[in-house]
């Protein structure tokens, strides 16, 4: 009998995959120096230790942690999912998100996939006993304080708009130089220029076309606002817009919610103001004959469905050679049915091609979008997530010719026939 000792070989402990979210809230180049500090001293941290992993330092750049876009954010969060990341190291909390809703959600749903959260700055870690609880404390004094900024901002906006000054600028023609718009002479001439094309019976996308013929681009929206825009007669009208909350930063219109502050001839005027008036006048005639005009109400089931994969405008139902033999409906793409070819070279689809790919990838009711990438081709994005591709042709044209198109084209024959004997 032979015995053999074997040596017991101690199993090495697995490693923690470690990685780091950093996140600066100015686009500023100091702050975005910050930023590349952070990450070097963060990964220099983690390698540093013998027990963790690297597993990355994910960043955000000019983003306030109010908002829940973040990618460096998300795509940390999707990798926590998959089980590559075991604790997440971050400076504090107002770094990891200001909104108590963002970090309680984000912290409880990596608790659920035992992923830990460590604060530096509070010495909290998300898996402890009191971690909860301190961090809804932390969390809700992190966001008042970006109620107390915003409240602060908000403060400084509506004392200049109440000493009629303006906040910022961002008008063709004019730049601010001490808290005045004062006029740029080059734009000026341009913006003289679409008050005097639209006096001479131009439409807004007449005008929008000729300036693209200049190299200029400017959308129909941007037109029609400065026509309206007070600001190029030497007047100001403040606080238009304003922020609903803190948490969105989102901009809603000012119809009565806040007072508004009037001022005359509060700079050196573009546009004279018998011009300005005159503009007015004609968009308000233009938009009463406008009204005039039946519209059709008829929401199709495909509108607002299908985008354009070169330009991203949307699609929309037209009937194309209207009143005309081949008259027939099809779905174009708004900048292309608008400005043209030159500007977007997309393609439109026939209605009844349209319907057919869409019958064969499920039907509408489970299609959320459609895209155009190219010409004869369809990109579907289906409500669970998935997405098809599906080719499409045009038919042939005797496969699309009427019983009564095919008799006159035998007639015609026909009679061809009969003046080569003659």
């Amino acid at each position: 009998m032979q015995i053999i000792k074997v040596e017991a070989t101690p199993k090495l402990p697995k490693l923690m995959r470690v990685a780091a979210y950093a996140r600066v809230s100015s686009g500023k180049e100091a702050m975005l120096h910050s930023l590349s500090a952070q990450v070097d001293y963060y990964s220099k941290f983690i390698g540093r230790n013998p027990r963790w992993e690297y597993a990355g330092v994910y960043v955000d750049e000019a983003v306030t942690g109010t908002k829940d876009s973040r990618p460096g954010f998300q795509k940390m969060l999707a990798e926590a999912r998959s089980g590559n990341i075991s604790l997440i190291i971050t400076k504090s909390i107002s770094r990891f998100a200001r909104n108590t809703v963002t970090v309680l959600n984000s912290v409880r749903e990596l608790k659920s996939l035992e992923v830990d959260i460590f604060f530096e700055e509070q010495n909290i870690h998300s898996l402890s006993a009191e971690g909860e609880l301190m961090l809804t404390i932390l969390a809700s004094y992190a966001q008042e304080e970006s109620l107390s900024a915003s409240e602060n901002q908000k403060w400084r906006v509506r004392k200049n708009f109440q000493d009629g000054k303006p906040w910022n600028a961002n008008l063709l023609g004019y730049h601010l130089v001490d808290g005045v718009l004062t006029i740029i002479p080059e734009e000026a001439k341009l913006v003289k220029a679409i008050f005097a094309d639209y006096l001479s019976g131009m439409g807004v996308v007449a005008i929008v076309k000729k300036l693209r013929t200049q190299g200029i681009k400017i959308s129909k929206g941007g037109i029609s606002c400065m026509l309206r825009n007070e600001k190029f007669q030497g007047d100001m009208l403040l606080q238009k817009t304003f922020v609903a909350d803190h948490i969105s930063k989102r901009k809603v219109m000012n119809v009565g919610q806040l007072p508004q502050f009037y001022v005359a001839d509060s700079h050196e005027p573009i546009i004279d103001k018998a011009t300005f008036a005159a503009v007015q006048t004609e968009i308000a005639r233009r938009s009463e004959k406008q009204k005039s005009r039946p519209k059709a109400e008829a929401r199709y089931p495909f509108t607002g469905l299908i985008r354009c994969g070169k330009c991203g405008a949307p699609y929309r139902r037209k009937h194309a050679n209207a009143g005309g033999k081949y008259e027939k409906i099809v779905w174009i793409c708004d900048t292309f049915n608008v400005l043209g070819k030159a500007v977007c070279d997309s393609q439109q689809i026939p209605d009844d091609i349209l319907e057919a790919k869409v019958a064969e990838a499920g039907g509408v009711g489970n299609i959320s979008q459609i895209q155009v990438p190219g010409h004869y081709c369809l990109a579907f994005t289906l409500k669970d997530d998935s997405s098809v591709e599906v080719k499409w042709s045009h038919p042939s044209r005797s496969q699309s010719w009427t019983p009564e198109m095919k008799e006159a084209a035998r007639q015609r024959q026909i009679d061809r026939m009969k003046a080569k004997e003659i």
